[in-house]
């Protein structure tokens, strides 16, 4: 009995000179090696927003989250403040942009809008022929007799905006068009008055809503689907946000 005792420290000894090495040489090995390098750059630093947003901004895939790439950058920085500021409700991107300041949001701004990368083909129209031509006329001519002007005679004949305020209406999922223009319907969606998109929707059936989606979501954008830079002369409303351009927040 006494010599297994004896034994005990020898073989913990033992143990103890291979391994004693081994660890100082790990430690070594750690101490030495460079910490991580955060690369500061506006493309690190908006990885929050491509989670949901798509890579470069070019859309999610689950039919919902809007295309944030070459949008007018004075449209997106009004959106990242109305959502900081509350006018524009989604909890996510409320909790997301709480504590971030104006110049931190127009950077952001500035960078999606920066970015030049294709469009996918539109999906086609899961929609009855009646709805589809429902739409065009809503979208082209608008509805005069509920004094409802034409989605164009804002957003321009292209469809594509006017820089730096004016959203493009192509190249958008359905779900999220019918979802946005539903929100300033029903009042969840706000912006600096006049409110003008505000009046237009509110102006608007349903089904011209479900129309007008469906139509502008099946619309393929053009080769040169950038914002124009030249202003129409008249538009026929004046936007809170955009008081010159006249165009929807």
């Amino acid at each position: 009995m006494m010599r297994m005792f004896r034994s005990a420290p020898r073989k913990a000894r033992s143990v103890s000179r291979i391994l004693l090495p081994l660890l100082l040489a790990l430690v070594g090995a750690t101490a030495s090696a460079k910490p991580a390098v955060f690369e500061d750059s506006i493309a690190q630093r908006v990885q929050a927003c491509v989670g949901c947003h798509g890579a470069q901004g070019r859309a999610g895939p689950d039919g919902y989250y809007p295309r944030l790439a070459g949008k007018p950058a004075g449209y997106l920085y009004n959106q990242l403040l109305s959502f900081r500021d509350q006018r524009r409700l989604y909890r996510p991107m409320n909790q997301l942009l709480a504590r971030l300041p104006d110049a931190y949001l127009l950077e952001m701004a500035q960078h999606f809008a920066s970015l030049d990368v294709p469009y996918p083909a539109p999906p086609p129209s899961p929609v009855t022929p009646a709805v589809r031509q429902r739409g065009q006329q809503l979208v082209l001519r608008g509805d005069p007799a509920r004094e409802l002007p034409a989605c164009v005679s804002c957003h321009g004949d292209a469809m594509t905006g006017f820089a730096p305020n004016v959203p493009g209406l192509l190249g958008l999922p359905r779900d999220y068009l019918n979802s946005q223009l539903g929100a300033w319907r029903t009042g969840q969606r706000h912006a600096h008055a006049p409110d003008c998109m505000a009046k237009v929707a509110q102006r608007l059936a349903a089904d011209d809503i479900s129309a007008a989606s469906s139509w502008l979501a099946a619309q393929p954008v053009p080769r040169n689907g950038h914002p124009v830079t030249a202003l129409p002369k008249a538009m026929p409303l004046n936007c809170g946000t955009a008081p010159q351009a006249g165009g929807a927040q």
